[in-house]
């Protein structure tokens, strides 16, 4: 974190927000998926079972103030990536109980895959590409309907990350029904779109999120390393400000829509 903030003042971020991920659903991996994550292969079961640490929040928070401290130029937001917490209600309350986390994502990373759950790419494996797309956005609407634990829609475009070759490209308007329902419910539930910078939300996706109703977006660069914080943030505030958002008074604010 502490690094993450010197690289942040040193390309003149004026703030940056730590929602530190929060699961509680196991789910099933296979070796190639740890690819590059080798901190999560000693969560892993000899059966291939991925097991999430429980969160230390008040080491996190106390984290944060020390990043304060040492960086008083620059604005620093404590927050929570939630994954599935419709899943895990008493759970994610008795985290959020804990203490003040000023931004609070809620975010889709794992689908039933029979008696358990696996992740997009475990999925691609044995499932056509577009019933994997087509089962994450029903299980955002979900999200979203079910916990009233977050504010903040966390990449809704997930599964593309790992979009199998064999597949052909991804087009978004192939799912053009599934993708403005699940943006639908999300703007009529009063909360923000984040265009996560990870692999660049497609722009369609964008003008769908404004086309729905969709009041406010904020950006995310989903930084599991220091030299990745606000990559790419430049593109997607043009791509932002050409569907109709404009930034707030501050730099940590929502961008909100101008009509």
């Amino acid at each position: 974190m502490e690094r993450s903030c010197a690289w942040a003042v040193d390309i003149g971020l004026p703030a940056i927000a730590f929602t530190e991920h929060l699961d509680h659903t196991a789910w099933a991996v296979a070796p190639s998926e740890l690819a590059g994550s080798h901190h999560l292969a000693p969560l892993v079961t000899p059966e291939g079972l991925l097991t999430p640490p429980a969160f230390d929040a008040s080491g996190y928070l106390e984290a944060i103030e020390t990043c304060r401290d040492l960086f008083p130029s620059l604005r620093i937001l404590s927050g929570l990536e939630m994954g599935e917490p419709h899943r895990h209600h008493a759970a994610a309350a008795g985290v959020l109980g804990a203490g003040r986390f000023d931004r609070v994502l809620g975010s889709v990373h794992c689908l039933s895959d029979g008696d358990g759950f696996s992740e997009p790419p475990g999925l691609y494996r044995h499932r056509p590409a577009a019933e994997v797309i087509r089962q994450y956005l029903a299980e955002v609407v979900s999200l979203v309907t079910e916990s009233d634990a977050f504010s903040v829609l966390a990449h809704i475009d997930y599964p593309v990350r790992s979009w199998p070759a064999q597949a052909g490209p991804f087009d978004p308007s192939a799912f053009e029904e599934d993708f403005r329902h699940a943006l639908r419910t999300t703007a009529q539930s009063g909360r923000v779109l984040e265009v996560n910078t990870a692999v660049p939300l497609h722009s369609t996706v964008l003008w769908w999120w404004h086309e729905e109703g969709g009041e406010a977006i904020t950006f995310g660069s989903d930084a599991h390393e220091p030299s990745a914080v606000a990559r790419d943030f430049r593109d997607a505030a043009n791509m932002a400000e050409a569907h109709g958002f404009r930034p707030g008074r501050h730099p940590y604010d929502f961008w909100t829509r101008t009509d």
